[in-house]
């Protein structure tokens, strides 16, 4: 199965590692701190670094050094957390990619491999409000294959500010809506981590419309269309009740800056629901795909989501 959440939203440069044009800075010196790449300029929490160009052979392990201490609570595995960051290559003075000039900080889900293990192996056991600065191997980072103008083999180092991080619960909870429309599917109530069973009516037509419906409804915030939320999901045709995707499979949960959103009935349908909540999204495809096939989704499809809006960021 492949998975879908690059159709959802548009692409995270961590991800895709597309980089862009960056100036380096005008006054880089070939300084280290303890090993690490000086930072020249915007040394403070919140600030855009600028980094010097690595010294010497770079270290063959994951290293990480804490250039101011945050107050706030110790990362661990699965928490989502908020980032801002610049990377470059170990001998480059040019960064290859940073968050602070696109002013919009960078969602994951710690331990989760949705960005390279450097980042994964040492943003464990930071604690929020920290700035860290990593060295990141090879083996670690994009290894012999390189990424975009990342060459192979390329020694990493990124500044990352933690912003913000969230405990994740295993599942949505809340008051049980009553699922009476026969003509809608039927989402399970499970409240175990594992994924709802979904069924589709076989002998109705699909809406036309958009349908938002809460299966679980928790006492949470609501989504507004500027969050980011943190979701499991499972994903369905309508025609056959075929699964096309499913974090429950993949094991990790997916954060969705909604503003990027690109799915029209996947944003609309959770602008507005409360936080910790269960949600059924029957998506007609002009709110879908429409008349374009993606992956396994064949065109004019109707999709079926069940989604947990598990946290917000």
């Amino acid at each position: 199965m492949r998975r879908l959440a690059g159709l959802l939203v548009v692409p995270l440069l961590l991800l895709t590692a597309a980089c862009g044009s960056e100036k380096g800075s005008d006054s880089v010196s070939a300084t280290s701190k303890d090993g690490f790449p000086a930072i020249t300029a915007g040394a403070k929490f919140g600030e855009k670094p600028t980094l010097a160009k690595g010294t010497g052979n770079p270290p063959k392990e994951l290293k990480t050094r804490v250039v101011s201490q945050g107050d706030g609570a110790a990362l661990k595995n699965g928490d989502a957390i908020q980032v801002n960051y610049l990377g470059q290559a170990w001998d480059s003075d040019k960064p290859f990619d940073n968050s602070f000039d696109r002013k919009q900080p960078f969602d994951l889900t710690l331990g989760a491999g949705m960005v390279i293990q450097g980042w994964d192996k040492g943003l464990v056991g930071q604690k929020v409000g920290s700035r860290v600065q990593l060295v990141i191997p090879p083996d670690l980072g994009y290894g012999d294959q390189g990424q975009g103008d990342i060459k192979p083999k390329a020694t990493l180092v990124f500044v990352v500010d933690v912003l913000k991080a969230t405990q994740i619960p295993a599942s949505a909870k809340g008051t049980e809506v009553a699922q009476d429309n026969i003509d809608l599917p039927k989402v399970g109530t499970n409240t175990d981590g594992k994924a709802p069973k979904v069924t589709i009516p076989t002998k109705s037509a699909p809406p036309s419309k958009l349908v938002s419906n809460y299966v679980l409804e928790s006492k949470g915030e609501v989504v507004k269309d500027t969050d980011s939320v943190v979701v499991n999901y499972v994903g369905l045709l309508w025609k056959d009740g075929k699964e096309f995707d499913s974090t429950y499979k993949a094991g990790k949960t997916q954060t969705f800056p909604l503003a990027q959103v690109t799915l029209k009935g996947l944003k609309n349908g959770l602008v507005g629901k409360k936080i910790g909540s269960r949600v059924l999204l029957v998506i007609p495809p002009d709110q879908g795909f429409g008349d374009k096939a993606q992956q396994t989704i064949p065109a004019k499809s109707t999709l079926v989501f069940a989604v947990d809006l598990l946290a917000k960021m």
